[in-house]
């Protein structure tokens, strides 16, 4: 291995020097660490993994450039890293990612832990950033839905918690359907009666002027929880996986939950899982299915892609697939920015 002699480097070390020519110290030592760790890493990394590395870096930034598909999408359900799940991306990676590709804003979701407060560090870093979080109630907070934790999520530094999810993975429906022997966390009491400490949230939901979301509660549930957000003055209530897995609705249900005042999501995740993926255990909903949800109410409906799934698509390429599927399928573009621009943009308070 040999080294090639860097002229620079002593120049850098003359104007260093003050006009005794004496060496100042601090810059003296600021010069050396740089160009000593320049030194270092083109000794220890062979030329073709140098060249690599930065043919990799340059990739990858090309990956997600603003070309207009994705410009001004807001996507209001996705899971990174950190987590307790095998994820694909992380929450900082992702939201550089999501602003060279021109998207509006994120809300981050973890099942386990809170993210909002992660937002607000994230946006110390990338002050033009968007990003918000948002606060599940599973068992990490208790055997039934917490208040009190739900009331600490608002009041965090930033205030960039917008949305209470009720239980998802730790839900009674989800345990129920599954199998388990164990009980999960519910929403209804034994007379399918909103529990009064659902009834808290929604009331510090509405308060805070976020959005409550029903989690993986069953289609019933969500239409008794609509009706009492409705009854509470809940402006931002949503159903949430409307068109997914043990959670898909009819369109009659779905219209209950409109009438009542309720905003649809409807995730793309059921769209790249299934057969011949590395979700096979689930059935794929077709294209076609896809958009007849999307269909029946745009203006009080919203895409969300649900990704981040280690196993999955990265969300931004999940999303342009999307966007080109129902552009396909002959869904308006008009549509489309209800779908995953305005009505998503205005949930989390960033439109009025």
């Amino acid at each position: 291995m040999s080294f090639k002699l860097d002229t620079g480097y002593f120049c850098k070390k003359r104007k260093a020097m003050n006009d005794n020519g004496k060496i100042n110290r601090r810059d003296f030592i600021k010069s050396s660490v740089l160009t000593g760790g320049v030194l270092f890493a083109q000794a220890a990394i062979p030329a073709r993994a140098m060249d690599f590395l930065s043919e990799k870096n340059k990739n990858e930034n090309a990956m997600f450039t603003d070309d207009g598909l994705v410009k001004g999408v807001c996507d209001i359900h996705l899971h990174c890293r950190p987590d307790s799940r095998d994820r694909s991306v992380d929450e900082y990676g992702f939201m550089q990612d999501a602003m060279r590709a021109g998207y509006r804003a994120v809300m981050f979701k973890s099942n386990d832990f809170s993210c909002h407060d992660r937002a607000y560090i994230i946006r110390q870093a990338l002050p033009e950033a968007e990003c918000f979080g948002s606060f599940c109630m599973n068992r990490v907070h208790g055997d039934k839905v917490n208040p009190f934790a739900a009331q600490k999520a608002v009041e965090t530094s930033g205030g960039l918690c917008r949305c209470i999810w009720m239980p998802t993975l730790d839900a009674a429906y989800h345990y129920q359907c599954e199998g388990r022997k164990e009980k999960g966390i519910p929403v209804l009491d034994d007379n399918g009666q909103v529990l009064p400490e659902v009834i808290h949230v929604m009331e510090i939901c509405a308060e805070a002027g976020i959005i409550f979301a029903t989690g993986h509660a069953s289609p019933q549930e969500s239409i008794t929880l609509a009706r009492k957000a409705k009854e509470i003055g809940v402006d931002k209530f949503v159903v949430t996986h409307a068109n997914s897995h043990f959670w898909k609705m009819t369109a009659d249900q779905i219209k209950q939950c409109i009438d009542l005042g309720a905003y649809i999501e409807y995730c793309y995740l059921p769209c790249l899982w299934g057969e011949g993926t590395k979700m096979p255990q689930y059935l794929r909903q077709s294209i076609g299915e896809f958009a007849g949800f999307v269909r029946i109410d745009p203006s009080r409906s919203f895409i969300s892609t649900d990704l981040g799934q280690a196993v999955m698509p990265h969300p931004i390429e999940g999303m342009r697939d999307c966007i080109l599927k129902l552009l396909a399928e002959g869904i308006p573009q008009s549509d489309i920015d209800l779908l995953i621009r305005h009505n998503p943009t205005w949930l989390i308070g960033l439109d009025k």
